[in-house]
């Protein structure tokens, strides 16, 4: 299944299509069940199946260190979802979670007044709007992120831009991301026309496309190595990756973006990272995003 799932991936990076308003998503909607149904099997049942999905872990802990029969949704937090040493230790943090504070700052910064009177709450009338963003402007025919909204309203009211990985703007995305998971939202990424549709392809072939000098992609370890464990840590999956942001990484000792994370995973995988604001990062995140449609919003979280 991973080597149709990746062969269409190529392949259907580079068709055309003719569709009309209604069926933009048609692709990326197979893409997505696709992408469930692989990763169902593949936890299902580790040990048994580990000959298929396994073949380097240790018997010992794929008999008794993942969870079984993963449905969908359960992959809304990320590799604490069967990985249950880990699972332990994320519970017992998420008991007193160090973010807390950062979510009432968060508010202040939503409803503290601009020079000129306005605030982010002008710009963002509605605070459940976490699962919305990446979204293709069909006016600008651009993908615009959730970092670069807000950075276009501080720029629209002669205020200062934020950094783009920490500080107030993750501060203050950690509002907007309780708030919406305290509504009960989830994911709802649209692909509404040609141009969003091409955007997806685009951030798609990204995700799947091997580079640097260790020619590994995103892929390599988030859909084929998920579940395997690299150093102390087992690999998390694409599913429900975009959910929890922005989060508190132990590594970090503070709240980071979306934007911060997908950075440094890329340097990791001994690749230049796209600009946080570029065009190239936001149809990576935008694709990413559409592959957890339906999921709930989860964060703030916290990583290790």
């Amino acid at each position: 299944m991973l080597t149709r799932l990746l062969k269409a991936s190529v392949l259907t990076s580079f068709a055309f299509f003719s569709l009309n308003a209604t069926q933009f998503d048609t692709q990326a909607q197979k893409d997505k069940e696709e992408l469930v149904k692989y990763f169902e099997a593949k936890f299902q049942d580790p040990y048994k199946d580990k000959n298929r999905f396994f073949l380097y872990s240790p018997e010992e802990e794929l008999k008794d260190g993942y969870e079984k029969g993963l449905k969908h949704m359960d992959f809304g937090i990320g590799s604490y979802s069967y990985a249950k040493d880990a699972r332990e230790q994320y519970e017992a943090i998420k008991e007193f979670p160090p973010y807390e504070d950062k979510i009432e700052d968060g508010e202040d910064l939503y409803t503290k007044e601009f020079a000129n009177g306005n605030s982010l709450k002008t710009c963002f009338p509605d605070p459940t709007i976490g699962g919305d963003y990446p979204y293709f402007d069909t006016k600008r025919k651009e993908v615009i992120s959730l970092t670069t909204a807000i950075n276009e309203c501080l720029e629209a009211n002669n205020e200062k831009k934020w950094n783009v990985k920490k500080g107030k703007m993750a501060t203050f995305q950690a509002f907007l991301a309780y708030s919406t998971a305290e509504a009960q939202k989830k994911m709802n990424i649209k692909i509404p026309t040609k141009e969003a549709q091409e955007a997806y392809e685009r951030g798609k072939e990204y995700y799947y496309t091997q580079r640097g000098y260790l020619k590994l992609s995103c892929a390599t370890c988030h859909i084929q190595g998920a579940g395997q464990r690299v150093r102390n840590e087992k690999l998390s999956p694409l599913l429900g990756q975009v959910t929890h942001f922005p989060v508190h990484r132990l590594k970090w000792g503070s709240l980071g973006t979306l934007e911060r994370r997908m950075s440094g995973c890329i340097k990791d995988q001994g690749q230049v990272p796209p600009k946080n604001d570029s065009k190239q990062m936001h149809e990576l995140l935008y694709f990413m995003a559409y592959m957890s449609n339906g999921m709930p919003i989860d964060g703030p979280d916290v990583r290790k």
